[in-house]
């Protein structure tokens, strides 16, 4: 494996993940720093309902140890509001915010929802030429009409990265087969699960075992071709998001933090 591969979660402010992840006891205030004990990396979705102040992008530098990578979600008002037309003063103030990071920035995740489709592609063909040079941006597609050579092509025209997705809009078996021809010399990853009525995030409730080890076989091909692999799991995809990524990076022979660690450590402090 050449590349770098960083797996973590879709957010970290879950109080349902005190006891069978952070120490009992933790406070919400202290997730985030008990969360980079385990894990190098989070997707941030609170920036896709909200641009975040620099004072709040700043916190999140400041609680996490040097390496640690922040990928963050570009907000829904240009994705989902202004689909991406006329959308050139909120875009630079979210980046702007976003750079509050400094070298913790790591990618941008620009989702677009099941009704932006095909027909929208002179706004994208538009909108990724103004994406700034030090912006690492992935997209993620939910209508899988977006799936063709020419979309791919003009992905990598602009070195932007094509998320891949294991979840209900577009077949596991496409995206698999997509992992093994990036568009970017980066690729983000994410598994979402089928299943969106789980409630409880505490503990595993579906035995995923068989899907992430076809991602594996894939992640260690997609690693000889990329220099660095951003992946992130969602609570719903097997109903406790921090097991699964211990999971993955297992089955990628990275050392996995267990939760008893934390707890340990959290007596140096």
């Amino acid at each position: 494996m050449t590349a770098r591969v960083r797996i973590g979660t879709q957010g970290w402010n879950y109080d349902a993940w005190v006891g069978p992840f952070y120490p009992a006891g933790t406070r919400p205030t202290d997730y985030l720093p008990v969360y980079a004990r385990a894990f190098d990396t989070v997707e941030v979705d609170s920036t896709f309902y909200a641009i975040p102040s620099a004072k709040t992008v700043r916190g999140w530098a400041e609680r996490t140890p040097p390496g640690f990578s922040f990928a963050l979600k570009l907000p829904q008002e240009i994705t989902h509001e202004r689909r991406l037309k006329d959308c050139a003063e909120p875009v630079e103030r979210f980046f702007e915010a976003a750079r509050e990071l400094g070298p913790k920035l790591g990618p941008v995740l620009m989702q677009l929802g099941p009704d932006f489709g095909p027909a929208m592609l002179p706004a994208l063909a538009a909108f990724l030429p103004s994406v700034p040079p030090d912006i690492r941006l992935a997209v993620e597609f939910r209508h899988r009409g977006w799936i063709n050579e020419g979309v791919l092509a003009l992905l990598g025209a602009h070195h932007a990265a094509l998320a891949l997705t294991d979840a209900r809009w577009i077949p596991r078996k496409t995206m698999l087969a997509l992992a093994e021809q990036p568009t970017a010399p980066f690729a983000y990853l994410r598994w979402m699960g089928p299943d969106r009525t789980i409630a409880d995030y505490s503990r595993i409730q579906m035995d995923r075992t068989r899907e992430l080890e076809a991602w594996t076989a894939r992640l260690l091909v997609l690693a000889q071709k990329v220099t660095e692999v951003h992946g992130y799991v969602n609570n719903h995809f097997a109903g406790h998001s921090p097991a699964s990524a211990r999971q993955l990076q297992r089955l990628l022979g990275q050392p996995a933090v267990e939760p008893e660690q934390l707890g340990e450590q959290m007596t140096l402090f």
